[in-house]
């Protein structure tokens, strides 16, 4: 019988290959943008993909404060979060956020894409945002990926 045979072969944390990746924020829009970098951090662009296995790559985010919403969302949107207190319930706009914290908007958007499990908090460590155009990862020498 003449067939292929085919194995699956699945990544582990030793034989996965984890790369570094910049991407620039600026006049992206937030959703589209965040949806890709969930999808890398998650490693779905490689023919490896592990869906157990932490096999994306590491993502550097720059100029997150200039990231752009569509529509009214900049002062309709609401961010809610709580203190833990009786009554504590707060709620910001993301022009708010932006003010307060540049990196948050972007930072909620991609963890919300990710699993609700330790491998998805596990997965949030490989983001790293920024407000300006520098970042501390030049000796990793990451890629520049445009969308």
């Amino acid at each position: 019988m003449d067939t292929l045979s085919y194995k699956t072969i699945s990544a582990n944390k030793a034989t996965v290959q984890k790369d570094w990746v910049v991407v620039d924020a600026e006049n992206q829009v937030l959703g589209r943008l965040c949806s890709e970098i969930a999808k890398i951090i998650r490693g779905k662009h490689k023919p490896s993909f592990t869906p157990h296995v932490d096999c994306g790559d590491n993502v550097i985010v720059i100029n997150a404060e200039k990231v752009r919403l569509t529509g009214k969302k900049m002062t309709d949107k609401v961010y809610i979060r709580h203190t833990g207190y009786p009554g504590g319930q707060r709620f910001a706009t993301p022009r708010e956020v932006l003010v307060k914290n540049p990196r948050g908007v972007i930072e909620s958007a991609v963890k919300g894409m990710l699993p609700k499990n330790r491998l998805g908090r596990e997965l949030f460590t490989n983001l790293f945002v920024y407000a300006g155009t520098e970042h501390p990862h030049a000796a990793q020498q990451p890629k520049e990926i445009k969308f």
